[in-house]
């Protein structure tokens, strides 16, 4: 809109001073409203210019800024998976996931089938297969978590002093059912501290399937049961492409 403005602005300048040297200005001083004339047109050249790659520029220090935000919130995904493997729920206690990735450790199963002979009365002996699973072992938790910095996960990068929320609920998935859900979260707002703010306001609306939607960066749900987060797949492949 400020672009807008002052382009019809200077439409009108031009206008008013095109006016004023054919009125009133001699011939032989022509030439100082040319050099003005001149000078506003370089002017708004460059104005132009920035204002065509102003959302060029925020769109690629946003991408960066939330890759990062995208990367710690995998990585509490990833420690909230792993607890709900061992215990069967998630946790909102933020300390605890970081020592349960250091000390806990997740066992190692085998489902084979089996024949066994099953007496059905009257003499009649027959052959049934049966699934049995059995613990062959276990290995630790955090060797999921080597070469990535779990310890300081629920630090939003960029945004100095600040955690990720971390929520969990229960959905009832089918009736009678309860089902244990989290959220990770943080608000756009923080992350984009010190943009252009017309911008901001822009990208907290975003609806559309390339963008992070809505006001916050967020992982899991407390509405549905789901892990996923609210990114992008450009996200997961630049994320990948980095490691």
């Amino acid at each position: 809109m400020n672009l807008i403005l002052m382009i019809l602005g200077a439409v009108l300048v031009a206008v008013l001073v095109a006016y004023v040297i054919v009125k009133f200005l001699p011939l032989n001083l022509r030439w100082i409203p040319s050099i003005l004339l001149l000078a506003l047109a370089i002017f708004l050249g460059f104005q132009i210019y920035g204002g065509i790659m102003e959302p060029i520029k925020f769109n690629e220090q946003k991408i960066v800024k939330y890759a990062k935000v995208v990367n710690s919130l995998k990585i509490i995904r990833d420690a909230e998976v792993k607890y709900y493997e061992v215990y069967g729920k998630y946790t909102k206690d933020k300390a605890g996931l970081i020592q349960f990735i250091d000390t806990a450790q997740l066992a190692l199963t085998e489902t084979k089938t089996i024949v066994e002979q099953v007496n059905k009365g009257g003499g009649i002996i027959v052959d049934e297969e049966k699934r049995v699973t059995d613990t062959i072992g276990y290995e630790p938790v955090i060797k999921y978590f080597r070469d990535r910095d779990y310890k300081t996960m629920f630090n939003v990068p960029g945004v100095p002093n600040t955690e990720f929320e971390l929520e969990i609920g229960e959905v009832e998935k089918v009736p009678g059912l309860m089902q244990p859900t989290f959220r990770a979260r943080t608000p756009k707002r923080g992350i984009l501290d010190g943009m252009n703010e017309s911008l901001v306001k822009q990208e907290l609306e975003a609806i559309e399937t390339d963008q992070i939607k809505g006001e916050y960066v967020s992982v899991g749900s407390l509405e549905e049961v789901t892990t996923g987060g609210n990114w992008p797949p450009s996200y997961d492949r630049k994320i990948a492409d980095k490691e």
